[in-house]
């Protein structure tokens, strides 16, 4: 790989690498203390972030590398300074990029003009190294993904597509149940239907949630309202009511399916304390395993 933007990049082949490498990487630890000692991470901020900077700043330590914090509000890029340019200057200095920021285009642009590998640390159509950790998960639960299904609840957001992606690439059954103008881009939906023709897997986008959970093994939902879209919150909580994931609608999954969510999580409204707290939830695993699946792209992109 010379970036990482988009699961729709990464070919199965990738995706089984990124699970080796990670699952090595989280049970031997030291054996990659000194991988990419003399290395440096850029990191570009334009939105805040718990789990994203903290897992690559503590990825990177522990990689024996440097991470830098560039707030876009510290760095040129605030003032005018051109994505293109910004991508020249820090090839120069940093031996990867990686940016959470608001446009998608910000992060092609970066790879576009930058000389050095440069990943997605979020923007607003995609987040694809929380839908990594996320796949990753399933796989230290269950092993082979191929055949599995799995139920997005809620809006057809960045982390949507992400997931919409990756069932694809491995071969997984995925229903989302959004309602009408909060469904996934079709763009990506059309990718995952045509992808997923080929490795195994189907793609339903429904209206109804009752219907996007049954048979899934695992349950996965977001906030209503991303960061950015704060002033629509009360118009989208109206619109979302019905799509919380409480223990009624989870319990028309299949016996042992697991729930999940990227976090933050605001309780209450997408999910009740029953779920995220209960027995079948593995919200922190996952959350743990941004850590080791964002080291192992760290290695790959800079090997």
């Amino acid at each position: 790989m010379k970036h990482f933007l988009s699961l729709k990049d990464v070919s199965p082949a990738q995706m089984k690498e990124l699970f080796r490498v990670s699952t090595d990487v989280k049970k031997n630890p030291k054996k990659y203390f000194q991988s990419l000692a003399g290395k440096t991470l850029g990191m570009i901020f334009q939105k805040s972030s718990t789990r994203t900077r903290v897992s690559f700043e503590v990825g990177m330590f522990q990689l024996g590398g440097h991470a830098l914090f560039l707030s876009g509000n510290d760095i040129q890029i605030g003032r005018g300074e051109t994505i293109a340019d910004t991508a020249r200057t820090l090839s120069r200095m940093v031996d990867m990029i990686m940016a959470r920021v608001y446009g998608h285009s910000i992060v092609e642009e970066l790879a576009q003009y930058g000389s050095v590998p440069v990943i997605n640390g979020l923007s607003d159509f995609s987040h694809p190294c929380q839908a990594l950790a996320d796949y990753f998960t399933l796989y230290e639960l269950w092993g082979d993904l191929k055949g599995k299904k799995i139920a997005y609840v809620g809006d057809g957001n960045n982390v949507c597509h992400s997931l919409l992606y990756g069932a694809a690439v491995l071969g997984m059954h995925i229903s989302v149940g959004a309602p009408d103008g909060y469904k996934p881009h079709p763009d990506v939906v059309r990718f995952s239907k045509e992808l997923g023709q080929k490795t195994g897997g189907s793609t339903t986008i429904v209206t109804d949630p009752k219907e996007a959970v049954k048979n899934a093994d695992c349950v996965y939902t977001d906030v209503w309202a991303s960061m950015g879209q704060e002033k629509e919150y009360h118009e989208r909580k109206a619109i979302f009511g019905g799509y919380q994931v409480n223990e009624h609608l989870f319990s028309l999954t299949n016996k042992d399916a697991v729930f999940m969510h990227c976090l933050p999580a605001h309780r209450g409204d997408e999910v009740t304390n029953g779920v995220i707290d209960g027995k079948n939830s593995i919200v922190w695993d996952e959350a743990e395993n941004r850590l080791h699946c964002q080291k192992a792209i760290m290695l790959l992109l800079a090997g």
